[in-house]
């Protein structure tokens, strides 16, 4: 764990507390006030300096600062400014009190606070409570929650996590199996297993156990605990692991989760800025461009206005996208995120499964039957084929032409009409038939879909890769490799003919090569732009997956760089866009299939090419997967986004794919 200050906001030198007094009561007199100055003093003061200002205010006027402020100032500004104003032990206190009054509970304040805070900070939080509000901290909690939620709660509210920094090797192994006992090897799970460990142990044990858990069921303690716990419980116990591995990451996470979308978590984004700003803010900036490939500066200046937004800008400290080395901690996390996507084993699942009972007769004639007559039976349509194999729709296909004489195809394309058709016939297709035609469509017309390029030839086996080219050379009398050619260019052409050979390597990482190969694009990063293109392309575009894990975390070993900040700050183009997108199916494919998806129905209208291919193709692969990385990173579900964006049968089918609500 990194130690020292690792904050934005420092004592200020020369202070003199009288002449700040002086400064924001000038301020504040007569008719308005000056928040510019009021915000840039407050800002570059220590919380200990505001505290002395506090005093000598009162000392000089008879009045009490906060009370000024608070009627001199308005909205989330004036909030933002208070809440500067408290020490760190009573803001985290009334933000708990605010959390526990009135009707209903406000868990989410409750997890990040008690989560993340040392045991020092929850001493402090308890004595504060207590002389704040005369009651005590810990009944409180308990009044308003119930369950394992409240026993967790009350173990993080005593403060009493072993800081030693002592580890017992055997202990490690013993407390990985334990927790397994107590979860993935019994029907049903002991909590209080989970609650004592995870509650008590210290942040260095919990870190080596989570790796010998991980050594011994082959998957990670998070998603153990979201396979065998729920609700309230959950959140705080996801929450409690996060914290362990990094306090910055798990602030990053929080900040992003209260601007993305529309709207903004205000309450959340205060807090954070405020209770870190002395502290870590530093490497939670890191953290947040490692994790969402954008500043928090800049998500920030796009998601608030006026003095507020300015000031939560000066707390942040500065703009990172510039930037292209990791501080330490999250020099250390990116290291640490690839050694654990190259261990961990994803059992990938899709949603479609094989119908039992299935009868491909009796599947063609109930198809003709609703396409027969006047107008469409679309839900039995739709019942089927969503409820299908593809193997199992290629026999329906073939009795329904040698039952009937008919071509389900061509019936199927007079009878259905726009996105419902198009998504039909894409599960009628073989897989390869449909990735061809994707490939066709993207380069057909007037412009390119140079997205749709990329993510069909990034994401499929080499095997997938061969079927497709045969698929499309018989569909269109052309090999998709000339039709590369001719609808693109230079570096970027060069890329897509390089993976549509289907001739990536297979196999486990050699850990010699792996460093040899990271080593080679560090160096790259010294070259030109062109030499530095092509040795990517060299490396990126023919290892292995599970050899690119390696190498990638050997780069930041070896450079102490972001691969994806290296990419986006020195390519450009379609050749970046390409070069991303290994990047980040090499890193986690299910992640960035669900990043795809959110990106074609975020915001006004909706790509339906892009949302028809990803859930047709996955639909029998990693969907279900996809499913839970998109409610995992945007905190919604991909049915409800599905739901929300698009109507009628064409939902109907696309929701069935889905498979759930999550």
């Amino acid at each position: 764990m990194v130690k020292g200050f690792r904050g934005t906001v420092t004592a200020f030198p020369d202070f003199n507390a009288q002449s700040d007094a002086e400064a924001l009561y000038n301020a504040m007199k007569g008719i308005g006030s000056d928040k510019e100055t009021i915000l840039d003093l407050i800002t570059s003061r220590s919380n200990a300096q505001r505290q002395e200002i506090i005093a000598a205010y009162k000392s000089l006027y008879g009045k009490d600062l906060i009370a000024d402020l608070k009627y001199e100032l308005t909205g989330k500004f004036e909030r933002l400014i208070v809440c500067l104003m408290r020490p760190p032990a009573y803001h985290d206190a009334k933000e708990i009190k605010d959390a526990v009054k009135g009707v209903g509970t406000n868990e989410k304040c409750l997890i990040e606070i008690l989560a993340s805070r040392t045991n020092k900070q929850i001493h402090d939080l308890v004595a504060a409570y207590k002389d704040a509000y005369g009651r005590d901290i810990e009944a409180d909690i308990v009044g308003d929650t119930s369950g394992h939620f409240k026993k967790m709660l009350v173990v993080l509210l005593q403060g009493s996590r072993d800081e030693s920094g002592v580890v017992n090797a055997d202990l490690v192994e013993e407390d990985a199996r334990e927790l397994y006992a107590a979860g993935e090897e019994q029907w049903g799970t002991d909590e209080a297993k989970f609650i004592m460990l995870l509650g008590n142990r210290s942040v260095y044990h919990l870190q080596m156990v989570f790796d010998e858990y991980q050594k011994i069921t082959d998957k990670s303690i998070e998603d153990s605990i979201k396979s065998e716990l729920s609700g309230d419980f959950e959140r705080l116990m996801l929450a409690v692991v996060q914290c362990i591995r990094s306090v910055p990451m798990f602030f990053a996470k929080c900040l992003y989760k209260s601007m993305k979308g529309l709207g903004t978590a205000d309450n959340t984004l205060i807090r954070i800025m405020i209770s870190r700003s002395e502290i870590d803010m530093l490497d939670i900036r890191e953290c947040f461009r490692l994790q969402y490939e954008k500043s928090l500066y800049n998500m920030i200046k796009d998601d608030t206005s006026g003095e507020y937004k300015r000031t939560l800008l000066k707390l942040c400290g500065g703009d990172d996208d510039l930037a292209g080395e990791f501080f330490p901690e999250a020099a250390q996390i990116a290291y640490k995120m690839w050694e654990i996507s190259a261990m961990t084993k994803v059992q990938l699942r899709g949603t479609i499964y094989p119908a039992t009972n299935f009868d491909p007769g009796s599947d063609a004639q109930a198809l003709r039957k609703a396409m027969k007559g006047f107008g469409t039976d679309e839900d039995t349509i739709i019942e089927i084929l969503t409820h299908r194999t593809n193997e199992q729709r290629q026999q329906i296909r073939q009795a329904f032409k040698s039952h009937l004489g008919r071509d389900l195809m061509a019936d199927l394309k007079s009878e259905l009409s726009k996105n419902l058709c198009r998504l039909i016939l894409g599960l009628m297709m073989t897989p390869a038939e449909f990735d061809a035609k994707m490939m066709r469509k993207a380069m057909e017309g007037a412009g390119t879909d140079e997205h749709a390029l990329i993510e069909i030839l990034v994401t499929r086996s080499n095997q997938e890769i061969h079927a497709m080219c045969a698929a499309y050379q018989e569909a269109y009398k052309k090999s998709l490799e000339d039709a590369i050619h001719s609808d693109t260019s230079g570096h970027f052409c060069r890329i897509l003919v390089s993976m549509v050979q289907g001739a990536r390597e297979e196999g486990p990482a050699d850990i010699e090569r792996a460093l040899a190969d990271a080593q080679e694009l560090g160096n790259a990063c010294n070259d030109d732009s062109s030499e530095m293109e092509m040795k990517f392309m060299s490396i990126l575009c023919t290892r292995s997956f599970p050899h690119l894990r390696r190498v990638l975390q050997e780069f930041v070993k070896c450079t102490n760089k972001d691969i994806e900040q290296v990419i986006k700050k020195e390519m450009s183009g379609d050749v970046k866009n390409a070069m991303y997108a290994i990047v980040r199916s090499v890193k986690n494919q299910p992640s960035y299939f669900a990043d795809r998806l959110y990106k074609a129905m975020k915001g006004l209208g909706t790509d339906d090419r892009a949302l028809i291919r990803i859930m047709v193709s996955r639909s029998e692969i990693d969907l279900f997967n996809i499913r839970k990385e998109f409610k995992d990173t945007h905190e919604a579900s991909l049915h409800d986004f599905i739901q929300g964006d698009t109507s009628g049968d064409y939902r109907k089918a696309l929701l069935l794919l889905c498979g759930g609500e999550d």
